[in-house]
């Protein structure tokens, strides 16, 4: 496993508020009942929907906007070719130090998703972005990044947060606010994204939609499940287009 030195400051796309804010949390992030806990009960999941595809196994993986590692370390474990992308060096130090002590191999880079992409076009098999378009000032700029960095044919997965009202309550008001689910200030509603855009910006960086599904959180039970209802979380399945991809 190592972790290698990038130039974050090459590429303007980040909020360093949000960036303080995560690499905060930092020696929390791999508690299963500290603050972190609804991403390690979303984590299976994620997994799971990234696996629809197929295996893992062999396969090049970039995850962007790794975090402390956990969806990292999870593919990973299914003997992916795993690495993690972040601007928050503080959790890169921690997902480094995290895979070290359960001896797995990864490679983590401190560096923007379109920084990484002029350096390694259609370098991966998949590419995976999680929670973290609506903590960025132009999730546009991370789509097109996303589809300049797989190869032709391959997958693309992305979660985030829709814009609608019921979002705002769950997400904001209740995960916040009422259950202290995440610390306050972890999401700003004008930034959650409606799935009719995504597809928008996916289509202009030569992404297919393939699925969108809903995914589901109990706080109370900590149980996550897929579902046909996108109206708050969701994933999207994308597939990048041959005759766009990157020579």
């Amino acid at each position: 496993m190592s972790a290698t030195p990038g130039h974050p400051n090459e590429h303007r796309n980040v909020d360093p508020a949000e960036i303080a804010r995560f690499d905060a949390a930092a020696s929390r992030w791999w508690d299963p009942q500290g603050e972190m806990r609804p991403l390690h009960d979303l984590n299976p999941v994620r997994l799971q929907y990234v696996e629809r595809a197929g295996s893992l196994a062999g396969l090049k993986v970039l995850d962007v906007g790794c975090g402390g590692g956990l969806l990292a370390e999870a593919m990973a474990r299914k003997g992916a070719l795993v690495t993690g992308l972040d601007l928050a060096d503080d959790l890169l130090q921690v997902a480094k130090l995290h895979a070290l002590e359960a001896g797995i191999e990864l490679t983590y880079v401190l560096e923007a998703a379109e920084t990484h992409a002029a350096a390694h076009p259609g370098e991966y098999d998949v590419v995976t972005c999680m929670e973290m378009l609506e903590h960025v000032p132009d999730p546009t700029s991370v789509i097109a990044a996303l589809g300049r960095l797989v190869r032709p044919d391959g997958h693309v997965f992305v979660s985030t947060l829709n814009r609608t009202m019921k979002a705002y309550a769950l997400a904001i008001l209740g995960a916040e606010y009422v259950l202290r689910l995440l610390p306050t200030g972890t999401h700003t509603y004008e930034k959650f994204i409606r799935p009719s855009e995504l597809k928008l910006w996916s289509r202009a960086a030569g992404l297919t939609l393939i699925d969108i599904a809903g995914l589901d959180y109990d706080p109370f039970t900590h149980q996550a499940r897929l579902t046909t209802d996108a109206s708050v979380n969701y994933l999207v399945h994308l597939r990048r287009e041959r005759s766009t991809a990157a020579a």
